[in-house]
């Protein structure tokens, strides 16, 4: 856990917690990165650009406790800008052909891994406001802002995502569970 000590180094700029913060932070924003980014290369330069920020804009922080949801967010705002430069959020595609191994999915209980697997078959948009209203927590209001979209557009992405993620865990893994 991130103490007070550790932030007030940061935001005196000491190495020593910022190194202390990243090794404890940067497992869990990359694996919030990886919900977002299929690219490792792209993983890990916006990793290493939400750190900065955070570093940089340190003195933005009100309240230490909430150091790491703020951290956090940074994150994703710095995922959703990547993805903005290569994704239309307007647009789906309405019949996504998915490849799967039969070993993808292969426990008796859908696990946290299988599920960012089946995530990333479909479609960046959909994929993107799932990831913000189901995980993050965002209404679609404050999604359709971000992206720059309606909200209607917002809550008919996740409408696709929900209905496809559905049909990827009926046919890859309850089918191969009996």
């Amino acid at each position: 856990m991130i103490n007070d000590f550790q932030i007030q180094g940061c935001r005196k700029k000491q190495r020593d917690a910022q190194r202390q913060v990243y090794e404890y932070l940067a497992p869990k924003l990359y694996r919030t990165c990886k919900r977002y980014l299929k690219k490792e290369e792209e993983i890990e330069e916006v990793l290493a650009d939400a750190f900065y920020t955070v570093f940089t804009k340190i003195e933005q922080l009100k309240e230490n406790y909430a150091f790491e949801a703020w951290a956090r967010k940074i994150t994703v705002n710095q995922c959703l800008l990547q993805l903005k430069r290569n994704v239309n959020f307007n647009l789906y595609l309405e019949d996504t052909s998915v490849y799967l191994h039969p070993e993808t999915v292969a426990a008796t209980q859908l696990e946290e891994e299988d599920l960012l697997k089946l995530l990333d078959l479909i479609p960046e948009g959909c994929k993107t406001i799932f990831n913000l209203f189901v995980i993050e927590g965002y209404g679609h209001k404050e999604i359709a802002a971000m992206l720059q979209i309606s909200e209607g557009t917002s809550k008919s992405q996740l409408n696709v995502a929900k209905t496809k993620l559905k049909e990827l865990i009926n046919k890859f893994y309850y089918q191969n569970a009996k």
